[in-house]
């Protein structure tokens, strides 16, 4: 396992990490869920991503029990929670001191854990003052409930504001960011965020680098009815994925990762593991033998060279450059 610095603080986290959505408490048995953890864990994952939201808390629940069952040193695993959706009453949701420190004491409790190694805000609250939201997580940080705050899903514009009230107040500011990027979504990441990274060492730590399964080629001939994209719900993830122009990528990428001699999957993880203020890559599973693949990636990694990674841009088509400095 490779570990990498989160961003500019000193907090090491593997660079392949184990996230719970759709699959805890949803998609998949406690039992899967509990062998999923060990053989990360035995294998050097480090980082367990969750969130209030990911099966309505059941997900946290879920992985509380492992945590607690295995009995692992606290200071051998890192944990996370998320806030902004937690219920459906006007304070049991958004960024506001109340709802931050309540649903904060409700994910300790779900985990079973003394504090929150990481806690995201997983959106922007346009109806809380971002000042609000930057006191209350350094006031929990102050009580020890969580060691680390960030954002998901944020504006570098957005961020970068929580950064300066940060130090106009002599605050601690997010430290990390949880945005999505894969092959197939990146403008964000490499181009919006770009002064973030640059001026401020802002840790990453990304979720659907396999674009919900497309990076794996499993659906370049149809529609397979055991995926992720069939469940209740995700009907816009599906529709915003499956787009002609996204398969016609994939299905030359396939063809491409055949002649490296790559599967694609490693290809996809190893494409964005390339990138260096990328902290660590959150990768789902639903079958444990997906997990031990995912974690054959590493070997690849040092193969995507320039000449490689120009081929992969060019049949890509989406990569844009910095124009600003």
């Amino acid at each position: 396992m490779e570990y990498r610095r989160l961003g500019n603080s000193g907090l090491q986290v593997s660079a392949i990490s184990l996230g719970s959505w759709l699959t805890f408490g949803k998609q998949i048995g406690d039992t899967t869920a509990e062998d999923l953890m060990k053989y990360a864990y035995d294998n050097g994952i480090n980082f367990f991503d969750n969130a209030e939201i990911y099966s309505k808390g059941q997900s946290e629940v879920v992985m509380g029990n492992i945590l607690n069952k295995m009995n692992w040193s606290r200071d051998t695993f890192v944990v996370s929670s998320k806030v902004f959706w937690g219920g459906d009453k006007p304070n049991q949701k958004g960024l506001s001191r109340k709802h931050v420190t309540e649903a904060c004491h409700a994910a300790l409790k779900r985990l079973q854990v003394e504090y929150l190694d990481l806690y995201y805000c997983h959106r922007p609250d346009l109806n809380t003052p971002i000042e609000e939201t930057v006191r209350t997580m350094n006031t929990l940080i102050q009580q020890g409930k969580i060691l680390y705050w960030g954002t998901s899903e944020w504006s570098a514009q957005e961020v970068q504001e929580a950064i300066t009230i940060a130090e106009k107040y002599n605050l601690i500011g997010p430290t990390m960011e949880q945005p999505q990027y894969n092959m197939l979504h990146r403008e964000r990441f490499e181009i919006e965020y770009f002064k973030l990274f640059r001026d401020y060492k802002l840790g990453s730590t990304i979720w659907s680098p396999l674009a919900s399964g497309i990076l794996t080629g499993k659906y370049n001939d149809g529609f397979p009815n055991d995926t992720r994209l069939n469940i209740e719900g995700l009907e816009w993830l599906k529709d915003k994925t499956l787009t002609e122009k996204n398969m016609d990528s994939v299905r030359e990428l396939t063809k491409y990762s055949k002649e490296l001699g790559i599967a694609m999957n490693h290809l996809a993880l190893a494409w964005c593991l390339k990138n260096k203020n990328v902290s660590s890559v959150i990768s789902g599973a639903s079958k444990l033998e997906q997990l031990k693949d995912n974690l054959n990636t590493f070997k690849y990694i040092d193969q995507l060279n320039d000449p490689v990674m120009e081929k992969i841009d060019e049949i890509l088509g989406n990569k844009k450059e910095v124009t600003f400095f």
